[in-house]
């Protein structure tokens, strides 16, 4: 854990402080994790002093025990054995525990050995497969999660609609979308979603990244990730720039703002120091580092969703895979870090020209929120979007085509507002009914 960030990262997912047993191991980890969590590389300088705060590193013998740890070298390649090492020894001691509660049990004048038989089953067969998720609920236990998370609901859900009535919005169970109607469908991107966008090329999908960005980090105040493969650092901030002052990107670029826009650009660039917005430039991403950056930003910044713009900058997992099975392990993974740290995440993906998605529609099979940005092209397009809905909207450039949605409506179009010289994306006014 010392000696590299990707070791710390594997042994904070799978350690817990229970795992050791030694009191200065479990001091050592627990220091490190508190470090770590906070941004702060563990060094033998660092452990010190914050082992010392926290009570955990007192004497000389810890100080020499100490830097004795921080002269070994374990390879990082070495490391899950050695996290194998430390997870077996925990085993042996919840086996030995569980061997000593069974014995006891039996010592009894008159023990229940069929329901000690099935209760030590069920014990032991957790401890082999080493899961504390993985097992078999029964109806009871699932009722009573029910109707806990139930009655949880309901208290939220007022509290929020409480909340909301001051703003005159409405409630969310996750974070805000940018857009009231997909708000209104979806509740927000909640926690454990996976969210796909699919644009084809230079339609939009980084404008509606940034978009989002905004909506959740500045408008709903909440922290977010985005891992970006394609633009460098200068250029997102540009970008955002123009998300945030309204002033034409192109002008942010070539510094050809009017001077009376100077406050507004700058007003903007504050507002954005002051958002809860964490951000890669990751041009060679895997699907491993996109989790361990992830996880990194999770365990620092506590983030709410992670945007990944885009899929197809992602490295090939094996050199032998077809394109559609590269893509399609790539969001399963993506699906999985959503499920494993709680949190809402969108991938951007490439449309073909024809509008279907490049390498694999199986992907849509993973994706809790499939969006598709489509342009929309001249005034015949504009009017069916508008019967449909039976709403008049003011001139509308594009759509969200919401073409598959786990706990709303599906096959709904929301009309937008495109602006690509502001890189700005709006949902369009209702200005009357639609009569044809």
């Amino acid at each position: 854990m010392l000696q590299s960030e990707t070791s710390c990262l594997e042994a904070l997912d799978t350690l817990k402080e229970h795992d050791f047993s030694n009191p200065f191991a479990r001091a050592v980890f627990n220091v490190t994790s508190t470090l770590y969590r906070r941004g702060i590389k563990p060094t033998y300088v660092e452990l010190l002093k914050e082992g010392r705060e926290m009570g955990l590193l007192k004497s000389a013998h810890d100080q020499e025990e100490l830097r004795y740890v921080v002269e070994q070298f374990i390879d990082d390649e070495n490391i899950r054995y050695w996290i194998g090492k430390v997870k077996e020894a925990s085993k042996g001691r919840k086996l030995q525990k569980l061997l000593k509660k069974y014995v006891t049990e039996l010592k009894d004048e008159n023990p229940d050995i069929s329901s000690i038989v099935k209760e030590a089953s069920g014990d032991f067969f957790s401890l082999a497969v080493d899961s504390d998720e993985e097992k078999i609920v029964t109806a009871k236990e699932l009722a009573e999660i029910g109707e806990k998370a139930y009655l949880e609901r309901i208290d939220k859900y007022r509290k929020m609609q409480e909340d909301c009535k001051a703003l005159g919005e409405f409630p969310l169970e996750g974070v805000p979308t940018g857009f009231k109607t997909l708000d209104r469908m979806s509740l927000g991107y909640k926690p454990g979603d996976l969210i796909i966008l699919a644009a084809q090329t230079g339609h939009g999908k980084t404008a509606f990244a940034i978009q989002t960005s905004s909506s959740v980090c500045i408008d709903g105040g909440k922290p977010l990730y985005y891992i970006n493969t394609e633009m460098k650092q200068l250029q997102l901030a540009q970008r955002w720039g123009a998300v945030l002052s309204g002033i034409p990107m192109q002008q942010i670029r070539g510094g050809s703002s009017r001077d009376d826009q100077k406050p507004q650009c700058l007003a903007a660039y504050k507002a954005l120091s002051r958002a809860g917005f964490y951000t890669s430039y990751l041009p060679n991403l895997t699907p491993i580092k996109a989790d361990i950056f992830t996880r990194k930003a999770k365990m620092q910044f506590n983030v709410e969703m992670m945007i990944l713009d885009y899929v197809g900058r992602m490295e090939k997992i094996d050199p032998k895979l077809q394109e559609w099975q590269v893509l399609e392990q790539i969001v399963k993974s993506m699906k999985q870090l959503a499920q494993n740290l709680d949190i809402a995440v969108m991938v951007l993906i490439q449309l073909t020209e024809e509008g279907y998605l490049q390498g694999s529609k199986r992907m849509k099979n993973e994706a809790d929120l499939m969006l598709k940005l489509i342009p929309v092209a001249d005034q015949e397009a504009m009017n069916k979007i508008q019967e449909r809905t039976g709403n008049m909207y003011e001139p509308f450039n594009y759509r969200i085509f919401v073409e598959k949605a786990r706990d709303s409506a599906s096959n709904v179009s929301i009309p937008i507002v495109y602006d690509l010289e502001k890189q700005q994306l709006r949902e369009a006014m209702i200005i009357g009914t639609y009569q044809r």
